[in-house]
């Protein structure tokens, strides 16, 4: 851009596998300062509430902290959280309960839950914390959020008085939720709950339907398992005196939504919350030009993934967005091309996949300098 310095925001989810979002950003930026040495490159790495989340969340500062809690399937791990500066607390599902958790995807599904969830919130609860951001994305469970109840300290019991754990194949002969014990500082706290999903908690498109095989719910059991989700929907939602089941994001990581729609979360699509975090706004405010990308793109990305959440905030600002991720599904590439200007993979010819991961960072440095050059006659 002759006569003037552009200023060009990078604001890419991460490539699951390969690079974080801040990685991403950076190989980016380092693209287009080869192109461009005196450019002003904004940096604004994203998530959409799923793995990542924290990371991005914590970009603008505040504490990250390492919790020893249950995983899904009761093993003791350790999940890192934050704090933000605002002293609200960030609790990243997948960290706790993801599905990319080897010990607790080796188990049954129907012997996971999300007790460590309710854990997690009480460290933070002790920490002082009262507002809390729960990314839903990348769970292994799906116990309704029974286990989150159990964890903040909710009883769940049989006809005969004994005691159950919070998991599906428990579930089934639940006879009351006693919800006297739930930690009374749960009701001075307040709850966003991060997540792009909007399925209810069971039917034909509820948690387990939907997203259940993916966790290991084989066919054959899907009903089984979503009779038992209601039932304990029933119950739980007496005791708490609020119907949730049929909200919009009920059915987010495994149910995981329905619990905190019952603690009277407000739900948020996860990337917004994160552009509001990063001040994304902020950052294209004159900007020339907005870079952002995933790991992979296809239809999907327009239903509120991070990309399509940054080129909404860029058009919106009157700044033209490029799409650069590892990979375009070329069946989507008219759809995403209505949004972007210019979809594009690093990929400077047939590589195989672990070749693509392995040389991320490189390949995306090598692809922006090229795009700003384009861009910009650099």
């Amino acid at each position: 851009m002759p006569g003037s310095t552009p200023i060009v925001v990078i604001a890419p989810d991460s490539f699951k596998g390969s690079l974080s979002a801040q990685a991403v950003a950076q190989a980016i930026a380092d693209g287009v300062r080869r192109a461009l040495p005196d450019a002003t490159v904004r940096l604004c790495p994203m998530a959409d509430g799923g793995e990542g989340t924290l990371d991005a969340m914590l970009a603008r500062g505040g504490e990250r902290r390492v919790l020893r809690v249950r995983g899904a399937a009761q093993a003791q791990r350790e999940a890192a959280v934050g704090l933000l500066p605002d002293g609200s607390a960030v609790i990243e599902t997948a960290e706790i309960v993801g599905i990319t958790d080897a010990v607790a995807m080796s188990s049954d599904v129907e012997a996971r839950d999300t007790r460590g969830m309710g854990e997690a919130v009480r460290m933070l609860l002790d920490a002082g914390a009262r507002r809390f951001f729960v990314a839903l994305g990348g769970s292994s469970t799906n116990d309704g959020g029974a286990g989150l109840l159990v964890g903040l300290g909710a009883k769940l019991y049989d006809a005969s008085g004994r005691e159950l754990d919070p998991t599906p194949e428990a579930l089934g002969a639940l006879a009351r939720v006693d919800v006297l014990g739930l930690d009374p500082r749960v009701a001075q706290a307040s709850f966003v709950a991060m997540s792009d999903v909007d399925n209810p908690l069971t039917g034909e498109h509820g948690a387990t339907a939907v997203f259940g095989p993916q966790k290991g719910v084989s066919a054959d059991r899907i009903d089984a398992i979503d009779a038992v989700l209601a039932h304990f929907a029933e119950l739980a939602e007496a005791a708490l005196g609020r119907r949730a089941r049929d909200l919009p994001g009920a059915g987010a990581a495994g149910g995981l939504g329905f619990a905190l729609h019952l603690l009277g979360a407000r739900f948020e699509a996860g990337a917004e919350v994160v552009a509001s975090q990063v001040e994304l706004d902020a950052a294209l405010a004159g900007a020339d030009w907005l870079i952002t990308g995933e790991g992979r793109s296809d239809a999907q990305t327009l239903h509120g993934k991070a990309p399509f959440i940054a080129c909404r905030h860029a058009r919106a600002a009157g700044v033209p967005a490029t799409l650069l991720s590892g990979g375009i599904d070329s069946s989507a590439l008219a759809r995403l091309g209505a949004h972007f200007t210019g979809c594009f993979s690093p990929a400077p010819g047939p590589i195989t996949l672990d070749v693509a991961i392995r040389d991320a960072a490189r390949l995306l440095t090598n692809e922006a300098e090229q795009l700003a050059r384009l861009k910009f006659g650099a």
